[in-house]
Protein backbone atom coordinates (compact mmCIF):
# COMPACT_ATOMS: atom_id res chain seq x y z
CA UNK A 1 0.00 0.00 0.00
CA UNK A 2 1.33 3.62 -0.93
CA UNK A 3 2.31 5.49 1.81
CA UNK A 4 -0.32 8.33 1.24
CA UNK A 5 -3.52 6.21 0.40
CA UNK A 6 -6.35 7.43 2.39
CA UNK A 7 -4.49 9.69 4.70
CA UNK A 8 -5.99 12.97 5.84
CA UNK A 9 -2.96 15.32 4.96
CA UNK A 10 -2.21 19.03 6.18
CA UNK A 11 -0.26 21.31 4.91
CA UNK A 12 0.66 24.27 6.17
CA UNK A 13 2.03 27.12 4.18
CA UNK A 14 0.05 25.39 1.60
CA UNK A 15 -0.87 28.34 -0.68
CA UNK A 16 3.21 29.18 -1.28
CA UNK A 17 4.82 28.43 -4.09
CA UNK A 18 6.15 25.01 -2.79
CA UNK A 19 2.90 23.89 -0.99
CA UNK A 20 0.78 24.62 -4.28
CA UNK A 21 3.08 22.13 -6.34
CA UNK A 22 2.73 19.86 -3.28
CA UNK A 23 -1.00 19.91 -3.34
CA UNK A 24 -1.24 19.49 -7.14
CA UNK A 25 1.31 16.31 -7.15
CA UNK A 26 -0.91 14.98 -3.69
CA UNK A 27 -4.20 15.41 -5.57
CA UNK A 28 -2.60 13.11 -8.47
CA UNK A 29 -1.69 10.26 -6.30
CA UNK A 30 1.64 9.86 -7.05
CA UNK A 31 2.11 8.10 -3.39
CA UNK A 32 -1.41 7.04 -2.72
CA UNK A 33 -4.67 9.08 -2.97
CA UNK A 34 -5.09 11.29 0.07
CA UNK A 35 -8.51 10.92 1.89
CA UNK A 36 -8.23 14.51 2.41
CA UNK A 37 -6.02 17.02 1.75
CA UNK A 38 -6.44 20.59 4.28
CA UNK A 39 -4.66 23.60 3.15
CA UNK A 40 -3.66 25.93 6.04
CA UNK A 41 -2.52 29.10 5.86
CA UNK A 42 -3.42 32.98 7.02
CA UNK A 43 -3.75 34.52 3.11
CA UNK A 44 -7.50 34.01 2.52
CA UNK A 45 -6.83 35.96 -0.86
CA UNK A 46 -4.45 33.38 -2.12
CA UNK A 47 -6.51 30.48 -1.09
CA UNK A 48 -9.24 32.12 -3.16
CA UNK A 49 -7.01 32.04 -5.78
CA UNK A 50 -5.80 28.67 -5.70
CA UNK A 51 -9.14 27.42 -5.42
CA UNK A 52 -10.04 29.17 -8.66
CA UNK A 53 -7.16 27.10 -9.95
CA UNK A 54 -7.99 24.20 -9.73
CA UNK A 55 -11.61 25.07 -10.75
CA UNK A 56 -10.22 25.92 -14.69
CA UNK A 57 -8.73 22.76 -15.06
CA UNK A 58 -9.13 21.64 -18.51
CA UNK A 59 -6.73 18.92 -19.98
CA UNK A 60 -7.34 15.23 -19.22
CA UNK A 61 -4.30 14.56 -16.72
CA UNK A 62 -5.98 17.83 -15.22
CA UNK A 63 -8.65 16.84 -15.28
CA UNK A 64 -7.78 13.98 -12.31
CA UNK A 65 -6.45 16.72 -10.08
CA UNK A 66 -9.64 18.46 -10.36
CA UNK A 67 -12.12 15.65 -8.95
CA UNK A 68 -9.76 14.57 -6.77
CA UNK A 69 -9.96 18.81 -5.38
CA UNK A 70 -13.48 18.65 -5.56
CA UNK A 71 -13.79 15.79 -2.88
CA UNK A 72 -10.51 15.91 -0.90
CA UNK A 73 -9.05 19.38 -1.09
CA UNK A 74 -9.74 21.87 1.99
CA UNK A 75 -8.74 25.33 2.69
CA UNK A 76 -8.89 26.62 6.58
CA UNK A 77 -7.63 30.34 7.12
CA UNK A 78 -4.91 29.76 10.22
CA UNK A 79 -1.51 30.95 11.58
CA UNK A 80 1.01 28.50 12.95
CA UNK A 81 1.60 30.90 15.18
CA UNK A 82 -2.01 30.12 16.96
CA UNK A 83 -1.81 26.95 19.17
CA UNK A 84 -5.55 26.38 18.95
CA UNK A 85 -5.77 27.09 15.05
CA UNK A 86 -3.30 24.52 14.64
CA UNK A 87 -5.04 22.16 17.26
CA UNK A 88 -8.61 22.49 15.55
CA UNK A 89 -6.93 21.73 11.93
CA UNK A 90 -4.81 18.55 13.37
CA UNK A 91 -8.17 16.42 14.12
CA UNK A 92 -8.15 13.64 11.83
CA UNK A 93 -4.89 14.42 10.35
CA UNK A 94 -2.12 11.44 9.69
CA UNK A 95 0.63 13.52 8.36
CA UNK A 96 1.49 17.15 8.43
CA UNK A 97 3.93 18.98 6.04
CA UNK A 98 5.02 22.39 7.83
CA UNK A 99 5.99 24.45 4.46
CA UNK A 100 4.94 27.78 6.54
CA UNK A 101 7.54 30.19 6.78
CA UNK A 102 8.63 33.46 6.48
CA UNK A 103 11.46 32.88 3.84
CA UNK A 104 12.37 36.27 2.26
CA UNK A 105 16.06 36.97 3.77
CA UNK A 106 16.23 40.62 3.84
CA UNK A 107 12.63 41.15 5.19
CA UNK A 108 13.96 38.50 7.87
CA UNK A 109 16.85 40.77 9.21
CA UNK A 110 14.61 43.55 9.25
CA UNK A 111 12.07 41.70 11.11
CA UNK A 112 13.74 39.50 12.95
CA UNK A 113 11.28 38.31 15.64
CA UNK A 114 8.79 38.03 12.93
CA UNK A 115 10.78 35.40 11.89
CA UNK A 116 10.72 34.13 14.96
CA UNK A 117 7.38 33.72 15.63
CA UNK A 118 6.48 31.53 12.74
CA UNK A 119 9.79 29.78 11.96
CA UNK A 120 10.58 28.89 15.20
CA UNK A 121 7.51 29.25 17.80
CA UNK A 122 5.23 27.85 15.01
CA UNK A 123 7.37 24.43 14.36
CA UNK A 124 6.68 24.37 18.58
CA UNK A 125 2.82 24.82 18.47
CA UNK A 126 2.81 21.95 15.96
CA UNK A 127 5.24 19.68 18.01
CA UNK A 128 2.92 20.81 21.32
CA UNK A 129 -0.26 20.70 19.17
CA UNK A 130 0.63 16.76 17.88
CA UNK A 131 1.60 15.67 21.23
CA UNK A 132 -1.85 16.89 22.80
CA UNK A 133 -4.33 16.48 20.16
CA UNK A 134 -3.05 14.70 17.25
CA UNK A 135 -2.63 11.10 18.42
CA UNK A 136 -3.72 10.19 14.86
CA UNK A 137 -0.56 12.17 13.74
CA UNK A 138 2.16 9.42 12.52
CA UNK A 139 4.58 11.81 10.23
CA UNK A 140 5.33 15.43 10.29
CA UNK A 141 7.53 16.65 7.68
CA UNK A 142 9.48 20.10 8.15
CA UNK A 143 10.70 22.04 5.17
CA UNK A 144 13.96 23.50 5.71
CA UNK A 145 16.53 25.06 3.62
CA UNK A 146 20.28 25.29 3.06
CA UNK A 147 20.40 28.96 4.87
CA UNK A 148 19.63 26.84 7.95
CA UNK A 149 23.12 25.00 7.33
CA UNK A 150 26.19 27.44 9.43
CA UNK A 151 23.15 30.27 9.33
CA UNK A 152 24.45 33.51 8.95
CA UNK A 153 20.96 34.99 8.75
CA UNK A 154 17.94 35.34 10.46
CA UNK A 155 15.95 33.16 7.71
CA UNK A 156 18.75 30.45 8.40
CA UNK A 157 18.83 30.83 12.20
CA UNK A 158 15.41 30.60 13.16
CA UNK A 159 15.29 27.48 9.86
CA UNK A 160 17.65 25.83 12.06
CA UNK A 161 16.03 26.23 15.12
CA UNK A 162 12.96 24.87 13.83
CA UNK A 163 14.93 21.56 12.63
CA UNK A 164 16.46 20.83 15.59
CA UNK A 165 12.66 21.70 17.48
CA UNK A 166 10.73 19.04 15.46
CA UNK A 167 13.77 16.72 15.09
CA UNK A 168 13.81 16.63 18.76
CA UNK A 169 9.93 15.73 19.06
CA UNK A 170 10.57 12.09 18.45
CA UNK A 171 12.17 11.79 21.44
CA UNK A 172 8.39 12.45 23.37
CA UNK A 173 6.67 11.63 20.57
CA UNK A 174 7.61 8.29 19.42
CA UNK A 175 4.21 7.27 17.81
CA UNK A 176 5.01 10.03 15.12
CA UNK A 177 7.99 10.47 12.81
CA UNK A 178 9.10 13.97 12.34
CA UNK A 179 12.08 14.32 9.88
CA UNK A 180 12.82 17.54 7.90
CA UNK A 181 14.09 17.96 4.20
CA UNK A 182 16.59 20.83 3.38
CA UNK A 183 17.22 22.49 0.06
CA UNK A 184 18.61 25.02 -2.03
CA UNK A 185 17.44 27.47 -4.44
CA UNK A 186 14.16 27.16 -5.74
CA UNK A 187 14.19 28.41 -9.64
CA UNK A 188 10.58 29.70 -10.13
CA UNK A 189 9.32 30.57 -6.13
CA UNK A 190 8.32 33.61 -5.61
CA UNK A 191 11.28 36.41 -4.71
CA UNK A 192 14.00 34.23 -6.02
CA UNK A 193 16.67 35.25 -8.67
CA UNK A 194 15.71 33.67 -11.36
CA UNK A 195 11.77 35.42 -12.49
CA UNK A 196 13.81 39.05 -11.69
CA UNK A 197 16.97 38.14 -14.31
CA UNK A 198 13.28 37.13 -16.63
CA UNK A 199 11.64 40.20 -15.56
CA UNK A 200 15.03 41.97 -16.38
CA UNK A 201 15.68 40.70 -19.82
CA UNK A 202 11.92 41.35 -20.80
CA UNK A 203 12.06 44.97 -20.15
CA UNK A 204 15.46 45.75 -21.51
CA UNK A 205 17.11 46.31 -17.79
CA UNK A 206 20.25 46.03 -16.50
CA UNK A 207 20.70 42.50 -14.62
CA UNK A 208 21.84 42.69 -10.90
CA UNK A 209 23.78 40.27 -9.34
CA UNK A 210 25.41 41.25 -5.62
CA UNK A 211 29.01 39.83 -6.24
CA UNK A 212 30.58 38.37 -8.84
CA UNK A 213 31.99 35.16 -6.23
CA UNK A 214 28.23 34.29 -5.59
CA UNK A 215 27.05 30.52 -6.12
CA UNK A 216 23.99 29.05 -5.37
CA UNK A 217 22.03 25.49 -5.76
CA UNK A 218 19.47 25.36 -8.50
CA UNK A 219 16.48 22.68 -8.31
CA UNK A 220 13.10 22.81 -9.77
CA UNK A 221 9.77 22.81 -7.51
CA UNK A 222 8.91 19.55 -8.76
CA UNK A 223 12.39 18.84 -7.74
CA UNK A 224 12.01 20.16 -3.60
CA UNK A 225 8.61 18.46 -3.91
CA UNK A 226 10.79 14.74 -5.07
CA UNK A 227 13.30 15.85 -1.75
CA UNK A 228 9.80 15.72 0.12
CA UNK A 229 7.97 12.38 -1.06
CA UNK A 230 11.59 10.79 -0.66
CA UNK A 231 11.58 11.63 3.20
CA UNK A 232 8.30 10.33 3.23
CA UNK A 233 8.81 7.20 1.58
CA UNK A 234 12.70 6.14 2.87
CA UNK A 235 12.83 8.88 5.55
CA UNK A 236 13.32 7.44 9.28
CA UNK A 237 12.43 9.18 12.56
CA UNK A 238 15.09 12.08 12.91
CA UNK A 239 16.63 12.39 9.61
CA UNK A 240 17.02 15.69 7.27
CA UNK A 241 16.84 14.35 3.61
CA UNK A 242 18.87 16.63 1.06
CA UNK A 243 18.78 16.31 -2.76
CA UNK A 244 21.40 15.96 -4.97
CA UNK A 245 21.17 19.36 -7.08
CA UNK A 246 23.78 20.86 -9.83
CA UNK A 247 24.84 24.63 -8.28
CA UNK A 248 25.67 27.36 -10.36
CA UNK A 249 27.45 30.94 -10.39
CA UNK A 250 24.94 33.56 -10.23
CA UNK A 251 27.02 35.44 -12.96
CA UNK A 252 26.62 32.40 -15.46
CA UNK A 253 23.14 31.97 -14.48
CA UNK A 254 22.37 35.56 -15.67
CA UNK A 255 23.89 34.92 -18.90
CA UNK A 256 22.34 31.56 -19.36
CA UNK A 257 18.79 33.73 -18.93
CA UNK A 258 20.06 36.54 -21.29
CA UNK A 259 20.89 34.03 -24.09
CA UNK A 260 22.01 35.76 -27.76
CA UNK A 261 20.90 39.52 -25.91
CA UNK A 262 23.72 41.91 -24.70
CA UNK A 263 22.36 42.34 -21.41
CA UNK A 264 24.83 44.28 -19.29
CA UNK A 265 25.17 43.15 -15.49
CA UNK A 266 25.49 45.43 -12.65
CA UNK A 267 26.96 44.38 -9.31
CA UNK A 268 25.19 45.72 -6.46
CA UNK A 269 26.75 44.34 -3.25
CA UNK A 270 25.69 41.97 -1.29
CA UNK A 271 22.36 42.42 0.46
CA UNK A 272 21.74 42.08 4.47
CA UNK A 273 21.77 38.70 5.85
CA UNK A 274 23.28 37.31 1.88
CA UNK A 275 25.82 34.25 2.18
CA UNK A 276 28.24 34.09 -1.30
CA UNK A 277 28.15 30.48 -1.14
CA UNK A 278 24.88 28.40 0.08
CA UNK A 279 25.68 24.80 2.23
CA UNK A 280 23.37 22.21 2.40
CA UNK A 281 25.65 19.44 4.34
CA UNK A 282 28.15 21.27 6.43
CA UNK A 283 31.87 19.50 7.12
CA UNK A 284 30.37 18.97 10.92
CA UNK A 285 27.43 16.93 9.43
CA UNK A 286 29.54 14.63 7.06
CA UNK A 287 30.26 12.53 9.68
CA UNK A 288 26.73 11.52 10.05
CA UNK A 289 25.30 11.46 6.53
CA UNK A 290 24.50 8.92 4.53
CA UNK A 291 23.55 7.94 0.84
CA UNK A 292 20.18 7.25 -0.44
CA UNK A 293 19.71 6.88 -3.76
CA UNK A 294 19.74 10.64 -5.34
CA UNK A 295 19.39 12.11 -1.89
CA UNK A 296 21.42 12.47 0.83
CA UNK A 297 20.05 11.68 4.48
CA UNK A 298 21.31 13.18 7.78
CA UNK A 299 21.16 11.42 10.91
CA UNK A 300 19.94 13.60 14.10
CA UNK A 301 22.15 14.93 15.75
CA UNK A 302 21.19 13.20 19.23
CA UNK A 303 22.82 9.88 19.56
CA UNK A 304 20.07 8.52 21.45
CA UNK A 305 17.66 9.33 18.46
CA UNK A 306 20.21 7.90 15.49
CA UNK A 307 20.16 4.32 17.50
CA UNK A 308 22.62 1.43 17.01
CA UNK A 309 22.94 0.82 13.24
CA UNK A 310 25.68 0.83 10.87
CA UNK A 311 26.08 3.29 7.83
CA UNK A 312 28.35 4.19 5.52
CA UNK A 313 29.76 8.12 5.57
CA UNK A 314 29.23 9.34 2.59
CA UNK A 315 30.76 12.91 2.17
CA UNK A 316 34.29 13.44 3.34
CA UNK A 317 33.49 17.81 3.50
CA UNK A 318 30.59 19.69 3.43
CA UNK A 319 28.15 19.88 0.56
CA UNK A 320 28.17 23.34 -0.76
CA UNK A 321 27.24 25.38 -3.79
CA UNK A 322 30.58 26.63 -4.60
CA UNK A 323 31.99 23.53 -6.05
CA UNK A 324 31.63 21.53 -9.54
CA UNK A 325 29.20 24.59 -10.96
CA UNK A 326 27.17 24.28 -14.23
CA UNK A 327 28.60 25.80 -17.49
CA UNK A 328 26.43 28.31 -19.19
CA UNK A 329 24.78 26.08 -21.57
CA UNK A 330 24.03 23.42 -18.99
CA UNK A 331 22.28 26.04 -16.90
CA UNK A 332 20.18 26.77 -19.97
CA UNK A 333 19.14 23.44 -20.63
CA UNK A 334 18.38 23.19 -17.38
CA UNK A 335 15.99 26.07 -16.80
CA UNK A 336 14.58 25.36 -20.48
CA UNK A 337 13.49 21.62 -19.02
CA UNK A 338 11.46 23.34 -16.14
CA UNK A 339 7.89 24.16 -15.92
CA UNK A 340 5.81 27.00 -16.36
CA UNK A 341 6.97 30.75 -17.37
CA UNK A 342 10.85 30.13 -17.03
CA UNK A 343 11.18 27.16 -19.03
CA UNK A 344 8.66 28.82 -21.80
CA UNK A 345 10.89 31.67 -21.46
CA UNK A 346 14.02 29.82 -22.41
CA UNK A 347 12.48 27.38 -24.78
CA UNK A 348 11.69 30.16 -27.13
CA UNK A 349 15.49 31.20 -27.90
CA UNK A 350 16.14 33.75 -25.48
Amino acid sequence: MKPLENKQILVTGGTGSLGQTLVRRLLAGELGLPRRIVVFSRDEAKQHYMRLDYMRRETATDDVIYENSRDRLVFRIGDVRDPNALRSALKGTNVVFNAAALKQVPSCEYFPYEAVQTNIIGAQNLVEAVRDHGQEVDTVVGISTDKACKPINVMGMTKALQERILLEANRENPETRFMCVRYGNVIASRGSIVPLFVEQVQQGLPMTVTLPEMTRFLLSLDKAVDTVFAAITDGRAGETFVPKVPSANIVDLAKAIAGKDDVPIEFTGIRPGEKIHEIMVSEEECFRTAERGNYYAIMPVLPELRGNGEFQQALEGEYSSKDGNLSVPEIRELLAGTSGEIGRFLSAGK
